[in-house]
């Protein structure tokens, strides 16, 4: 048998293996019980806070080392210097979290930082103009291998930035620097979505390694049968 006849022998052998479990495969894709999703609607007055004693929204899941959230702000701000400030909080008890800033028009500021108990608060980035505008989201992302992300758009923000693994259990909500502040916003709403999973634990997750395995088998049976 000739390398072209070989080769064409293992496609066609593997496709004959793998094609009757795809259907299996696919359904088993949709029932990863590893995925979790919370929604959160957060209404203006929440941001009417002090930052430091932020509105605490507790999530129905933990989003455990891979995750995705997305904000989209459609808030109306009360005045030029107010602001929408999102935490994310693995425990609020902690001085550990992630914060998304957004400020309102003309300016649109826009701002990530990172609070951790050994190295303090340090912002990652800073766009003080333009950052942001209307109908833009922004998505934040942590994975196991490559550390925290955030962009809005197409706009990377922060990339593969190493914070030591991050649960979100906790999300708050501010917008004022001191109690004597005046109210940030007067009408709208932010929405967050969080979506987390272990993709290992999804079965098609294992798909490349079965055809991995089932090819080389098969060219190791082949050229044994041809040495013979």
């Amino acid at each position: 048998m000739n390398p072209a006849h070989l080769m064409r022998s293992v496609i066609v052998a593997v496709l004959l293996l793998v094609t009757p479990l795809l259907p299996a495969y696919a359904q088993e894709a949709t029932m990863n019980p590893s995925v979790h999703y919370d929604t959160v609607q957060i209404p203006a007055d929440a941001f009417n806070v002090v930052r430091d004693n932020g509105t605490l929204f507790k999530l129905s899941h933990e989003h455990v080392t891979n995750w995705q959230l997305t904000i989209e702000n459609k808030l109306t701000y009360a005045n030029p210097n107010g602001t929408a400030i999102i935490r994310l909080y693995e425990d609020p008890t902690v001085q550990k979290f992630i914060e998304v800033g957004m400020g309102s028009p003309p300016d649109y500021r826009l701002w990530v930082a990172v609070n951790t108990p050994d190295d303090g608060y340090f912002v990652i980035i800073d766009e003080r103009t333009g950052g942001w505008t209307p109908g833009q989201i922004v998505t934040v992302q942590h994975t196991s291998n490559g550390g925290l992300s955030a962009s809005i758009g197409q706009q990377v923000l922060v990339d593969n930035l190493d914070v030591a693994g991050f649960t979100v259990r906790d999300i708050t909500a501010s917008g004022l620097y001191s109690p004597s502040d005046p109210p940030a916003a007067s009408s709208g709403s932010v929405s967050i979505n969080i979506v987390s999973g272990d993709p290992a634990q999804n079965p098609i997750f294992y798909m490349p390694f079965i055809v991995v395995g089932v090819t080389g088998a098969l060219i190791a049976v082949l050229i044994k049968t041809k040495k013979r």
